[in-house]
Order: structure tokens, then C-alpha cells, then sequence
């Protein structure tokens, strides 16, 4: 089952992708997490997915539990189905920051370790995961902008707030 509604995440992915995110300058200097001030405040708030085709909608909301806990929540509903929906928990544990998944009807995370932390960016990988392998997030203006990656794919997410 998993299997399947990843595959559908991912076509719908990739038939979404007419528009390319942004990228970050390429003279941001990205350091070491354990360097730098960890404060994810930037990804608060609920958004909507902006590059979705079709009648399908994207959602993803966060909160701040605490200054080493963030919390996520995904889904996509096409007319009045949820397609997809994940659970997401960004924290901080023996100063390591970690990005877990908790798919539907999953019972057990998958766990991403933040490889890069800079001013509104991070990356995280799980090289041993089939896909995505990678995720990246970072912020731009106004919009957040994800982007999954490995194994030859690529799904870009571009998404504007909706409510702080």
C-alpha cells in the first residue's frame, strides 16, 4: 500500500513540475549544524502548494513545540480525498537535528539526518531509503520551496503561506 500511494506522490510530482523553485544564492555560505544558531522559525505556518496540476491541493503546516522540536504535517486531497498525508517531526537530539516521515498508514518513521543548516535552508539524507534519498527546504521572500531527490527523481514543492 505505502508503495503505491508514493508512486502516486510522485507522478503527481512530477506532473506538477512546470516551474522551477528558486534557488538560494550561490554565495550563501552553508556551515557545519553544530556552527550555527538552529532556528527553524522560519518554516511556521500553514501553506499551500503553488505548482500542484490538476484538482489536487497540498497542504503542509508547522508549529514550534520547543527550540529543539518542530512539528509538520503534509497532505494532499484531490475534491474531498486525501490522497496523501504525513506527519513530519524536525528535532534535536544529542545536537544532531534529524527530519522523521510518518506516512499514512505507516508505523514507524523514516528518519532523514540534516546534513547542511544555513540562514532558512537545510538539507537532510537517508541514503539507505529507496526515495527520496534526499530533502531539501529553504525559504525565499515569501514562499517555502521543498524539493525531494534520489534515484534519478526529482519532485520540486513551491508553496505560499496561507496563514501564519
Amino acid at each position: 500500500m505505502y508503495k503505491r500511494l508514493l508512486l502516486l506522490t510522485i507522478v503527481l510530482g512530477l506532473l506538477s513540475c512546470t516551474q522551477q523553485a528558486e534557488k538560494p544564492a550561490e554565495s550563501e555560505v552553508v556551515v557545519k549544524p553544530a556552527q550555527i544558531k538552529q532556528d527553524f522559525d522560519w518554516l511556521l505556518g500553514s501553506w499551500i502548494r503553488t505548482n500542484d496540476q490538476g484538482r489536487s491541493k497540498t497542504y503542509e503546516e508547522w508549529k514550534k513545540q520547543s527550540d529543539s522540536e518542530y512539528i509538520g504535517f503534509s497532505c494532499t486531497i484531490q475534491e474531498n480525498d486525501t490522497m496523501w498525508q504525513e506527519s513530519i517531526t524536525l528535532i534535536k537530539t544529542n545536537d544532531t537535528w534529524s527530519y522523521n516521515v510518518l506516512g499514512m498508514e505507516e508505523t514507524e518513521t523514516t528518519d532523514f539526518q540534516l546534513t547542511t543548516i544555513s540562514n532558512g535552508k537545510f538539507v537532510s539524507e537517508n541514503q539507505a531509503n529507496e526515495f527520496p534519498k534526499k530533502i531539501e527546504y529553504y525559504r525565499n521572500g515569501d514562499g517555502l520551496f521543498a524539493k525531494i531527490s534520489g534515484g534519478g527523481t526529482e519532485v520540486a514543492f513551491d508553496f505560499e503561506m496561507i496563514q501564519k
